[in-house]
């Protein structure tokens, strides 16, 4: 016998499912979050409203879509609630900051339909999780809407204070801007239209890139993004200082007049804010990966997470070059007897590498400049047909390093610079991945630097979108996993791919090198960890330890400590991590070199102690397979006290630390050498107290003691 409440719930559940409703409240499972949408009585336009806490944080804010081939939509909507259902569920990473993720969230599916002749139907999936809020539209097959020309997607976000904001100009091209922090009443994007040490910008608004962050005077902290970016255009977020809000702004292209074409039935990317009331808990948010379709690949144990060593770093000091010095005669590359000699990827010199990375408990070596084809990379408009991704030079044996390699265990990670020429790169794929299965090679990095081949389309639109996730999709049929560089921003697409393993998508190490502007100051990457680092795993390339390298670059320098160094190991997440200095540099440093060689790159659990946006951070992992934990601590261009609470270790359990810090004396620019390194004893009550230097850092390897 059914119960009079019971049957009355019910009831209630198909009236809600199957009348037109004026306004409706979604609330998250822990009760914070309280999401509101309504139509207007006056037109019947489309809103929504979110409280965190009882308070408004993103006040009444529309949504609407501008087409090229049809009105727009955006008003004279009637709204039915189709679907209500709270999900609760755990799901596994392959390899990730942690090995659980909890999924539990409620979704409203709202169906929106014109009451005008057209009865155009879009629907509007709400997901509220206890971390913040994902929406998406759906557009469903229907009659008098089939082919769609998005002229601009119109989604508001309207804040309720001038929040300090942590944000990037909305570049449609590059996201390898410094961060600036600003009200949110004084960004000004524009300002950075001309930057010289950019390959490529295209600033067209005065809008941010996303992830872009905020935090309010009474500590509450929002972070704006996407998730499951595919067949669409990304989004930027166009800024209105005077009433204080965002509005999407898609990225286009100069080839056509609309900004993203599809056919319906089609669903777009979800709209994410993040909301905690701290900065730690931004970082242990899931939202981002939740909102993305499980695994569709299934086994990918073909791919194992991996600390790597190469020449990377050689070329960036001038030490080596990527070309060889052959010529193009007829259209093909020839040596000529023009050789300059300082070729990096020679089979002699890779070998060393292999030999160091075999010594110090690192997996693989990445190559780049093997290929033909470097002598023309940057700098020319024609770069059609310039790289092949099969031809080596003639001082690299691709058989004797890979043979080599294998006899000592190392993985060679391939490297497919295109130039940004993705018509021949596109074109080559199945050539090119059939040789990294040929040899054994299951990670590869892809780079896009320059403008975009064809002429006229942007690195963030959709042409490009659709190249990066076809290639990474393409990839996985030969085994093969991919780390982009000069990319889309990640969006969660990890989890329905796993072989997307790592993206830069920053301002790297490699500004340290060379550029003219002094580098990364101390306060980007602790403002990175809380943007940047939101989106998914960040292939940063740590590990300097020369960082006044005067005898290559005199004038440059990386602006840290060579403890922090070794804490960006923890603090920076990516299943492929970068021993990136020189070998003679770290055979140079066997004491600090030891962390490099312990410490893990899988992790069962990742724990936040403590941080704040664009000062500091500190973080804990612990590593998948075994019992070791590994803590890693940065902060800006202040010093600072810092207490680590050991209470995530196991009960009734003694560790033996060794602790890598900033000495006495340490300082990012006056001292960046000093290091102190201490073993200690800790247990699950120890509580210790470090001095972070300027521009410094803290790391500890902690193992059971048996």
């Amino acid at each position: 016998m059914i119960k009079k409440g019971i049957l009355l719930i019910v009831l209630f559940a198909i009236i809600l499912m199957s009348c037109s409703v004026e306004s409706l409240q979604i609330t998250s499972p822990d009760d914070n979050i309280v999401v509101s949408f309504q139509l207007s009585p006056k037109d019947g336009a489309f809103s929504y409203v979110v409280k965190f806490k009882e308070k408004a944080v993103i006040d009444t804010s529309y949504i609407g879509f501008d087409f090229k081939n049809m009105p727009s939509l955006n008003k004279g909507f009637k709204a039915v609630v189709k679907k209500t259902e709270t999900i609760n569920e755990t799901w596994q990473m392959p390899w990730g900051e942690q090995l659980n993720v909890v999924n539990n969230y409620t979704e409203v599916t709202v169906q929106l339909e014109e009451i005008a002749d057209l009865k155009r139907k879009v629907n509007v999936i709400f997901r509220v999780y206890n971390d913040g809020v994902g929406f998406r539209y759906d557009f469903p097959e229907q009659e008098n809407l089939k082919e769609v020309l998005i002229t601009e997607e119109k989604t508001e976000f309207n804040l309720t204070e001038d929040y300090k904001t942590f944000w990037i100009p909305g570049d449609w091209d590059i996201y390898e801007h410094l961060y600036s922090t600003t009200k949110l009443s004084e960004i000004d994007a524009l300002n950075y239209k001309v930057n010289g040490a950019l390959a490529q910008t295209s600033i067209p608004e005065n809008a941010v890139n996303t992830p872009v962050t905020l935090v309010g005077k009474d500590g509450l902290h929002l972070s704006f993004h996407e998730a499951a970016l595919v067949d669409y255009a990304g989004m930027t977020l166009k800024v209105d200082t005077k009433n204080l809000g965002f509005t999407s702004n898609l990225v286009g292209s100069n080839n056509t007049d609309y900004k993203v074409k599809r056919t319906a039935p089609f669903k777009t990317p979800w709209r994410t804010i993040q909301i905690t009331d701290n900065a730690p808990d931004l970082i242990q948010s899931n939202l981002i990966v939740n909102l993305n379709e499980p695994n569709k690949l299934g086994d990918v144990s073909w791919f194992t997470p991996m600390k790597y060593t190469g020449v990377w770093w050689e070329m960036h000091l001038g030490k080596s070059s990527w070309d060889y010095g052959m010529e193009l005669v007829d259209g093909k590359w020839k040596d000529t007897g023009k050789a300059h000699g300082k070729h990096g990827a020679t089979t002699e010199n890779v070998k060393r590498f292999i030999d160091f990375s075999t010594k110090n408990n690192i997996g693989g070596v990445l190559v780049e400049g093997w290929n033909t084809g470097w002598e023309r990379w940057i700098g020319f408009e024609d770069r059609e047909g310039v790289f092949d991704f099969v031809t080596p030079y003639p001082d690299y044996d691709l058989d004797e390093v890979t043979s080599y390699a294998k006899s000592k265990g190392i993985q060679i990670i391939m490297h497919h610079e295109t130039s940004a020429a993705t018509e021949t790169y596109e074109k080559q794929q199945d050539t090119a991945y059939a040789l990294m299965q040929k040899y054994g090679m299951h990670a590869v990095k892809s780079g896009y630097v320059g403008k975009i081949l064809p002429k006229g389309e942007f690195h963030h639109g959709q042409y490009m979108v659709n190249q990066y996730n076809k290639a990474a999709i393409k990839a996985a049929k030969y085994e093969v996993a991919v780390n982009a560089h000069e990319p889309i921003k990640a969006t969660g697409l990890r989890r329905t791919y796993p072989n997307i393993i790592s993206r830069e998508g920053l301002r790297g190490q490699e500004f340290n090198a060379w550029s003219g502007d002094g580098g990364n100051p101390p306060e980007h990457l602790p403002i990175v960890a809380f943007t940047r680092m939101l989106a998914g795993p960040i292939d940063f390339t740590p590990g300097i330890f020369n960082i006044k390298f005067n005898e290559y670059k005199d004038g440059n320098q990386v602006n840290t400590t060579l403890a922090q160094q070794l804490a960006l190991y923890v603090v920076i997440y990516s299943p492929v991590q970068m021993a990136a200095d020189l070998v003679e540099h770290y055979e140079a440093n066997p004491e600090p070199l030891q962390f490099i060689k312990d410490v893990g790159v899988d992790w069962l659990e990742t724990k936040v102690l403590h941080g704040e946006v664009g000062e500091f951070v500190t973080i804990a992992r612990k590593e998948r397979k075994t019992e070791n934990w590994f803590l890693g601590s940065i902060t800006d261009e202040n010093s600072r006290e810092i207490e680590v609470d050991f209470s995530f270790l196991d009960e009734n359990q003694k560790y033996e630390a060794i602790i890598y810090k900033d000495g006495k004396n340490a300082h990012w620019n006056d001292n960046p050498l000093d290091i102190t390194i201490e073993i200690i004893e800790v247990t699950k009550n120890s509580k210790i107290k470090f001095n972070l230097a300027a521009g410094g850092g803290l790391a500890i390897s902690i193992k059971q003691k048996v």
